[in-house]
């Protein structure tokens, strides 16, 4: 009986390898003419090897196209060095932006709060982070802003510069010329001319008038490429329509230096010419009044 047994088993493993590796015609034939197009043979073990070498070089294939290529960093978790570097260097820029736009915010506060006579000008250097600055501390000069000046202080050693001797607190004060040039347009508040125009060469240096900062540079469609500068005792001075800014917000100038340069920007600008204004404690005031031009 056992070997019985035994010749039985061997019989149904022989029986169920014949059955799988038993080959099935699998036939297309045309409907017309009963003709055989195409036919394959396939058992079911050499079916079943084929779908598994066809799912390996599949997967093997999307493997390699996933690590080869930018598509693995949109898989939840991977990301490589460079792509983590470049977020790092992002946020850094991001963060450098926002406190650059927070210093410019504090700027346009404080000047806002000046011109509307809000705080007084001294104030500022508590409250603004950028004007911390010495101001008494004295930027070189080049050497042709030097021979500038003192040829400039030569012809004027004999002018009253303040005019008004009772537009206190300016009797201590030193006003330069902002720039050489003839006066085209007064002072009038009545058609909101707050400053005047003085006709000057293209290129000529415009100069600040008093020891001060920087608080604002810009362009302005109407105004041209302006620059505001704050001063001691409440003083505020503008320059508009200038070709271009030699300065930048934050930066402290001393009376006399370069600032810009004359240029003809804007569309309110009828030719080449400096457009001052000078502030006093949040109100225009006549800049002839202070200074001889």
């Amino acid at each position: 009986m056992k070997w019985w047994k035994a010749i039985k088993i061997n019989n149904d493993k022989l029986s169920f390898w014949k059955r799988v590796r038993f080959k099935y015609k699998l036939s297309f034939i045309n409907e017309n003419t009963l003709e055989e197009v195409w036919a394959i043979r396939l058992s079911f073990l050499s079916a079943f090897l084929s779908l598994a070498v066809y799912a390996v070089f599949l997967i093997t294939v999307t493997a390699l196209i996933i690590i080869m290529t930018p598509i693995r960093n949109y898989l939840p978790g991977y990301l490589d060095v460079e792509v983590r570097k470049e977020i790092m260097e992002n946020a850094l820029r991001a963060d450098s932006l926002e406190r650059m736009i927070q210093i410019q915010d504090l700027y346009l506060r404080n000047v806002t709060q000046i011109m509307s006579g809000e705080i007084e000008l001294d104030s500022i250097r508590q409250i603004d982070s950028l004007a911390h600055a010495d101001m008494d501390f004295q930027i070189p000069r080049e050497e042709h802003e030097q021979a500038y000046v003192k040829e400039f202080e030569q012809d004027e050693k004999y002018n009253l510069t303040v005019l008004n001797v009772d537009a206190s607190p300016t009797n201590t004060f030193f006003f330069y010329k902002p720039v050489e040039g003839i006066i085209s347009s007064q002072y009038q508040v009545d058609i909101c001319h707050f400053g005047i125009d003085i006709a000057a060469k293209p290129g000529e240096s415009v100069l600040a008038t008093l020891d001060g900062t920087v608080v604002y540079t810009g362009y302005d469609s109407n105004q041209g490429n302006v620059i505001q500068l704050q001063h001691k005792n409440g003083f505020i001075s503008i320059y508009k329509h200038n070709e271009t800014l030699l300065k930048e917000p934050g930066q402290t100038v001393v009376a006399g230096e370069a600032i810009a340069l004359v240029g003809n920007s804007g569309a309110l600008s009828t030719g080449p010419h400096l457009h001052f204004e000078l502030w006093l404690n949040g109100k225009p005031v006549n800049p002839e009044d202070y200074i001889a031009f």
